[in-house]
């Protein structure tokens, strides 16, 4: 039998609210600007419908992250003013053509409405520093400064008070925009941070720290390069670690098409094993060069994404350079498409995502922020047409759950039981316990909540849950996430195939009793005494 111990005495950590942030990127296909009509001015303020506001306010976004691959190349003056005066621009990143009649004001208003605290993302790419600082005055400005003025003459007297900037996305990836070595962005993240704080001393910075952890080549458009994030560590916090805040981590999980749900599930343990390693790098630089504030993780790229099997290789690409400098394929190599990527929507991603919930949970101390790429876009929101409904995805169900119940505090959990084992990018992993924990306690509540994935397919776990300190007092509410399988999905015309069915378990004493579903996510709120 699986057991879960818990003492309400051994706090790990707060939780920063901001680890439940959403994600939001002008030009990609995926986003939802190309999903609804966002943009008509008849809507107000709130930017979305009536129906879609309805289902994202309960989801309670700390933050939202407006960023991503677009903004290495995004020209912030073109999103604001007279939407009639804006101009529409061919970008890059995602190859596709953007009117800008959603820019800073709109984002920000937007932001306010679901009561999120906006977080813009600077452009590192083809940018400059100056760009970037003019746009931390024209958000935040007070004076009679232009740019201060320029806000108030579209129509924003109060200044917005952006409190969260990053410096560039991605800046590690050679398919970036931009992209830069090490020892550029290093010296990039210096200068701009030294002007944007300049600009604004209480704004908090992102570091772009690591995307690429593989060599992972898919083409000639990435150039294939050996990974480099623990140099790229060294050298910022070295460099910048004074006034940087976050370093930004995007680790996806993106299996193949084809790959088996024990792999998928695999994922999980490499991205814990990479925050923990992170944690040391931040720790070992910062005592060194004797960084006095505590230089915070921010996961804000995060989520699930298929790539077709078609595109999987064993051997990297081998790219060699002409006379000239151009890059060159071997003469047999067929150059391959930039992949069409696909968004998740099923059971076993809302699994997954649990998984990563639990993960910063149980790395409070260090993971103060994190932005899923799924919220809000489709993969957790769809709108089928012709039918004008929001379609909740199964992967919106346990983000819900964990942002509506967490408490203040994270707890040390210790459990154990059955394991499986799995492999990923190549690195395989043993002894994965089947049933992923985490809990947190709210002590004006006096409640502990208790989140369990069980990532068996088709093996339900009797668990018994013990008290060290403290006793179970009343009534617990369970809530659980689940579908007929692990590929159930809400559609048009099953739209609650996966949802949320709620059950009320009766607890007194220490201890307690049950059986949680097979692939599923479940979600106790425990009285406790």
């Amino acid at each position: 039998m699986n057991r879960i111990k818990i003492d309400l005495d051994r706090v790990t950590s707060g939780i920063d609210r901001n680890i439940f942030g959403g994600y939001m990127e002008l030009g990609s296909k995926d986003t939802m600007f190309k999903h609804l009509d966002i943009l008509d001015p008849a809507r107000g303020d709130k930017g979305l419908p009536d129906d879609v506001m309805a289902v994202l306010e309960p989801v309670k976004m700390a933050n939202i992250r407006f960023g991503g691959n677009f903004f290495s190349g995004y020209r912030w003056r073109d999103g604001v003013g007279p939407r009639a005066d804006r101009p529409a621009r061919h970008e890059l990143a995602w190859n596709s053509l953007v009117p800008n009649n959603f820019g800073t004001n709109e984002f920000v208003t937007f932001c306010r409405t679901l009561e999120a605290e906006p977080y813009l993302n600077t452009n590192c790419g083809d940018g400059d520093m100056r760009e970037a600082a003019d746009w931390v005055e024209y958000c935040n400005g007070t004076g009679n400064s232009y740019l201060a003025n320029l806000r108030r003459s579209h129509g924003f007297d109060a200044p917005h008070n952006v409190k969260y900037w990053s410096i560039g996305n991605e800046v590690d990836s050679p398919g970036q925009i931009g992209y830069k070595t090490p020892q550029e962005y290093a010296r990039a993240a210096t200068e701009f941070s030294k002007v944007m704080k300049l600009v604004d001393p209480s704004i908090k910075l992102t570091a772009s720290a690591t995307c690429s952890w593989e060599d992972f080549p898919l083409g000639p458009q990435f150039l294939y390069r050996k990974t480099e994030w623990v140099e790229r560590a060294q050298l910022i916090l070295e460099q910048a670690g004074e006034r940087i805040d976050y370093m930004a981590l995007h680790k996806y999980a993106h299996p193949y098409t084809d790959d088996s749900f024990e792999t998928l599930m695999a994922f999980a343990a490499g991205f814990e094993e990479h925050i923990s390693a992170y944690e040391g790098l931040i720790k070992a630089v910062s005592l060194e060069r004797g960084i006095k504030h505590a230089v915070a993780i921010a996961v804000d790229e995060w989520g699930i994404i298929y790539i077709p099997e078609e595109l999987r290789r064993e051997v990297p690409i081998i790219v060699t350079v002409d006379e000239s400098g151009r890059a060159q394929l071997p003469a047999e190599e067929k150059v391959p498409p930039r992949p069409r990527r696909k968004n998740s929507v099923g059971m076993e991603q809302a699994l997954l995502t649990a998984l990563h919930l639990n993960t910063f949970i149980r790395h409070a101390r260090s993971v103060r922020m994190a932005n899923c790429t799924s919220m809000p876009t489709p993969a957790c929101l769809s709108f089928p047409e012709p039918e004008s409904i929001v379609l909740r995805q199964a992967i919106y169900f346990p983000f819900e759950l964990y942002s509506r119940t967490c408490g203040q505090l994270a707890l040390d959990v210790f459990h154990d039981g059955d394991t499986f084992s799995g492999a990923y990018k190549g690195m395989a992993y043993s002894g994965i316990r089947t049933l992923d924990v985490s809990a947190t306690l709210d002590t004006a509540r006096k409640q502990l909540v208790i989140y369990a994935v069980n990532q068996s397919p088709d093996k339900a776990m009797e668990t018994t849950v013990s008290l060290d300190s403290g006793v179970f007092n009343g009534k617990i509410k369970a809530s659980i996430v689940n579908g007929p399988d692990i590929k159930a999905a809400n559609t048009l015309e099953k739209p609650d195939n996966v949802g949320v069915h709620e059950t009320v378990l009766k607890a007194a004493g220490k201890t307690l009793t049950i059986t949680f579903e097979p692939h599923s996510v479940t979600v106790l709120v425990c009285p406790v005494g």
